[in-house]
């Protein structure tokens, strides 16, 4: 708000009048007074708007009041943005992250008022939420992003180097994030969060990762060759806090092992919990997802190496001098040395060719154990195998190859090189995760 265009808003500035998204509000008739225009409320709680005095109008806010909502129906709106885009691409951008696409656009009447969203629970509507049916998920959402995707190829076109591409975030049903990739007559974005393993916990299963996989695979492979795996990100909690640290190792092979992106979110690699930070409420100094936001562990020294400073905004995790880059690099076994190995295999044969027929497959074999399978039909195979449970796994008859263990987390008992014979019966140890290796 305090951005020098909507100050010019608010002053009904020529080109800026409608800038932003302005309403007059509702007149009580029984009072005079006036009211919101609706009862839209924001994802950080209260109303999604904010009465401005010298403006004698509410602005929309689907977040922060500090963050008014910019009027994506106006064309010079969308213009702006573009011509933001070329600011940055101009000066060697790659990408951008499209932040909370599904909130671009309201719903709006003809009559240019905005409907009430209705109750989950109409009985008791002052204590139920609503549902964000006209606020979320509006179909031109997805126009705006075919549009920008036209602008990026347009520009990559003109200046040539990479493809210049959108990575969407997005908590949204399936089905919207297929229309933020392309229809029938346009495409969009490349590559639109998956943020289903996100969603994972503690309890969840082998079961319970397979039906996260198919939930993605079914439409957005199916229809478009896409996907990307993401564990955890800036607004869950921790992968170690969540699921906990023994899985850590085993979550890593399996987001790697899958075809598509991988997307790490910084200290998962070395699988960095959340650290736990007292909120002063009167002041309102830290945000609940700070937690899962402390500062990068990357050695022993004062701020865990992140800072020279006294302090940082954050807190630092105290476990850091334990749990750091610098002691894991010479550890074998290590987070950060499965988190490389990982990666490296995303260069060989078997995983190149994962759009390939039989170039790729997974499931959960048992109620704890998942499997992905990477092949470079005839060449080469890499199997991982991940035991999510605390109990000795039992698995048999998996393959007629004789494979290699090539990648061990802490959990097993095993050496690299060491050889094993699929078609016969092998064992897994509680958490125990490894990638095997065969080759013609």
């Amino acid at each position: 708000d305090e951005c020098e265009w909507f100050q010019k808003s608010i002053r009904r500035e020529d080109g800026y009048d409608d800038f932003y998204v302005w309403v007059d509000g509702k007149i009580d008739p029984e009072t005079g007074i006036r009211t919101v225009p609706n009862n839209w409320t924001s994802v950080f709680g209260g109303a999604a708007w904010t009465w401005v005095e010298e403006r004698q109008q509410y602005y929309l806010h689907q977040f922060l009041a500090k963050q008014p909502d910019l009027n994506y129906r106006n064309s010079k709106v969308r213009q702006t943005m573009l011509d933001v885009m070329k600011f940055w691409l101009d000066r060697g951008v790659d990408a951008f992250r499209i932040d909370a696409a599904p909130y671009f656009i309201e719903k709006m009447l003809e009559d240019g008022t905005f409907p009430d969203e209705p109750y989950t629970d109409p009985n008791l509507p002052l204590e139920s939420e609503l549902h964000r049916i006209y606020t979320t998920n509006q179909p031109e959402n997805a126009d705006l992003i075919y549009e920008w995707r036209a602008f990026l190829d347009e520009y990559q076109s003109l200046h040539g180097g990479d493809t210049r591409a959108q990575i969407i975030e997005a908590y949204a049903p399936i089905s919207i994030l297929s229309d933020y990739v392309g229809n029938d007559t346009h495409v969009g974005g490349q590559l639109p969060m998956n943020f289903n393993f996100v969603r994972l916990q503690s309890s969840s299963t082998a079961k319970d990762i397979e039906s996260a996989a198919n939930n993605w695979m079914d439409v957005m492979w199916t229809n478009h060759k896409v996907a990307n795996w993401d564990a955890s990100n800036h607004d869950n909690s921790r992968l170690a806090t969540r699921m906990g640290s023994q899985r850590v190792d085993t979550m890593t092979m399996i987001m790697h092992g899958l075809p598509g992106t991988s997307v790490t979110y910084y200290g998962e690699e070395i699988g960095m919990p959340d650290w736990s930070i007292e909120c002063n409420q009167d002041t309102d100094t830290c945000n609940f997802r700070d937690p899962e936001r402390t500062p990068m562990q990357w050695d022993t020294s004062k701020n865990a190496g992140f800072s020279t400073g006294n302090s940082t905004w954050l807190p630092v995790n105290p476990g850091y001098k334990s749990l750091n880059v610098q002691v894991q690099r010479g550890v074998a076994r290590s987070s950060l040395q499965i988190t490389k190995g990982m990666i490296a295999l995303k260069k060989t044969a078997a995983f190149k060719a994962f759009k390939e027929d039989g170039g790729f497959s997974y499931a959960a074999v048992s109620e704890q154990v998942f499997q992905v399978v990477r092949t470079a039909v005839g060449r080469e195979e890499y199997r991982v195998l991940a035991n999510l449970g605390n109990q000795i796994e039992y698995l048999e008859g998996l393959t007629n190859k004789t494979m290699e263990y090539v990648l061990l987390n802490s959990y097993s008992p095993h050496n690299y090189g060491d050889k094993v014979d699929l078609s016969k019966r092998i064992i897994l140890m509680p958490y125990e995760g490894v990638v095997l290796r065969w080759s013609a």
